[in-house]
């Protein structure tokens, strides 16, 4: 006769009743065991190794008892598995079917003592995986009732476990704030307003030797001592629970807690953080990032948008007034629409004009400078000057505060921590947070387009040619060339290219243009009255002189 192999596997959910001289697991194993010696005239004898897997939920394989059988199953140490129910090898169908598979290739059979059947036939199979399926429906039905009970538990304010944010402690279902910490949590939420940088909150906090105080989790394991980052930061600085709410699947309920944040303080601070995050998201992993984006306002104070289009895959940046963006039907002339190129650049050239004299925007700030400093201020403005100049996002976003558009100024709000970070120097208590630094450019409209001209009409920094210009240019001298063999006339062309006599009389007449305005175009220094509309349009005047003051130059 052959002999059988039979291996015990018991289970308990809970680690109730664990410690006493007899619990679940013993009485499930005393049961499986007599089981085992009532087939003893068919060779089953008791394994004697022990797989028992007390407190460990069946919804999981990884149970260290379990994982010993299937080591011994797999070696060919166990011919047959017993159990007391099946649920007690597991819950789920889904890995009760990957065990039964193991059970097939290793040729080991199964039995259930309370429920009659083993897999070794089809009928065998068919009920297990009906009792599994309840078996299962009962466990998911359990876990809706506990997701019930928080909802409803959170709905009224509790707190319902887990590891508390900085700056509270648990105290039963609420939580009791913790002083020392809470302090640490307003100073974050103070220096956020007035940096609006999170990068720099984090680098200040460090300098000051400010870091995470170090906590224990639910679970035992340490957390902090050391310094804050950037992602803690984020994290703490949109968590509701700092102004008494819990937050839940989209809901909003009045907390038992005390708020550490007053509501004002949050609020703006939410703003900032939304605005940060839209320039972010057209920011650093764009092709062209908007350099001032949530930087920059009208004179009235409204928020330039930053915002593209896209025409013969080129992509047009410009800043838009939210009004305009928010509302299709209004007058473009009720709002602002400035091409980027523009505004960032005019905004470059200031700060860079700024830092080419960094020790008078530190006397400006108030900061007292040490004289065997100097030296190495100068050098590392000359670097940051650099970085400004040639549009690097990180410096330009750290330095600027604000942009302020006006009718007759530019005005950027230069911020003096910030400047202070970068060229090392502290920043005293008493010292100014930022500097205005103000341009006289002028806003002119071409189009639906506002552009930023300096006094004299020429553009605040030197821009790239316009291609449509030199089209223009470029027909005109072409269709004069050919009527100056004789062998064509105006119709002709006009046939030819499909368009109006008319038109083709106003590009011929551009080969007439001074030759400053034409040297103006091609260099891309033109001033906004020289566009394609009035290059079409204008009465031009044979003297040139006449042309150069016709369009303002």
């Amino acid at each position: 006769m052959k002999k059988v192999r039979c291996a015990i596997y018991t289970r308990k959910s809970s680690e109730e009743g664990l410690e006493q001289d007899f619990n679940s697991l013993h009485a499930q194993r005393e049961a499986c065991a007599a089981y085992i010696l009532s087939q003893a005239s068919e060779g089953w004898t008791l394994h004697p190794s022990e797989y028992d897997d007390g407190g460990l939920s069946g919804g999981t394989l990884e149970r260290p008892a379990l994982q010993r059988l299937m080591r011994d199953i797999e070696a060919g140490r166990v011919d047959t598995v017993v159990v007391y129910k099946v649920d007690r090898l597991s819950r789920s169908l889904l890995d009760f079917a990957k065990l039964v598979e193991a059970f097939d290739r290793t040729n080991v059979s199964f039995v259930s003592v309370t429920q009659s059947f083993n897999t070794t036939n089809s009928m065998g199979r068919l009920t297990l995986n009906m009792l599994l399926s309840f078996a299962q429906f009962e466990r998911e039905v359990t876990a809706e009732r506990i997701r019930d009970k928080i909802a409803a538990s959170k709905a009224r304010g509790m707190w319902m476990g887990g590891n508390p944010p900085l700056g509270y402690k648990p105290d039963g279902r609420t939580l009791t704030i913790v002083e020392e910490h809470a302090e640490i949590v307003q100073h974050i939420f103070a220096r956020y307003l007035d940096l609006g940088n999170v990068r720099l909150v984090a680098g200040e906090l460090a300098g000051e030797g400010i870091i995470a105080p170090e906590r224990t989790a639910t679970t035992g394991r340490t957390t902090g001592g050391r310094p804050f980052t950037r992602g803690q930061i984020y994290k703490l600085l949109s968590n509701p629970i700092y102004i008494g709410e819990i937050h839940h699947k989209g809901q909003v309920y009045a907390g038992k807690h005390e708020a550490i944040i007053d509501r004002t303080t949050w609020d703006s601070v939410q703003q900032m953080l939304a605005a940060n995050l839209q320039g972010e998201r057209s920011g650093s992993r764009a092709q062209s990032p908007s350099l001032l984006a949530s930087r920059i306002f009208d004179q009235h104070g409204e928020p330039l948008v930053a915002v593209h289009a896209c025409k013969k895959k080129v992509r047009y940046r410009y800043y838009v007034s939210r009004s305009l963006q928010h509302d299709p039907n209004a007058s473009s002339r009720d709002g602002l629409r400035i091409p980027a190129l523009e505004i960032e650049a005019a905004v470059s050239q200031l700060l860079g004009e700024a830092l080419d004299d960094p020790l008078a925007l530190l006397a400006r700030a108030g900061i007292p400078l040490e004289s065997n400093r100097l030296r190495m201020i100068l050098k590392k403005a000359e670097q940051l000057a650099t970085f400004v100049r040639s549009k690097q996002r990180a410096a330009i976003r750290d330095l600027v505060a604000k942009v302020a558009v006006q009718p007759h100024e530019l005005t950027v709000e230069l911020s003096v921590t910030a400047l202070s970070a970068a060229l090392v120097v502290e920043h005293p208590a008493g010292a100014q947070t930022s500097i205005p630094l103000r341009s006289p450019v002028c806003l002119t409209r071409t189009g639906r387009a506002i552009r930023l001209v300096q006094r004299d009409g020429r553009p605040v920094s030197q821009a790239k040619p316009d291609p449509g210009l030199i089209e223009l240019l470029r027909k005109g001298r072409g269709w004069w060339k050919l009527l100056q063999t004789g062998a064509i006339d105006i119709a002709t062309i006009a046939r030819d290219e499909k368009v109006n006599d008319s038109w083709v009389s106003r590009l011929v007449r551009l080969n007439f243009l001074a030759p400053a305005i034409v040297e103006a175009i091609l260099a891309g220094t033109q001033p906004s009255s020289v566009s394609a509309t009035s290059l079409r349009t204008a009465n031009l005047p044979i003297d040139w002189n006449e042309q150069i003051a016709l369009f303002g130059m």
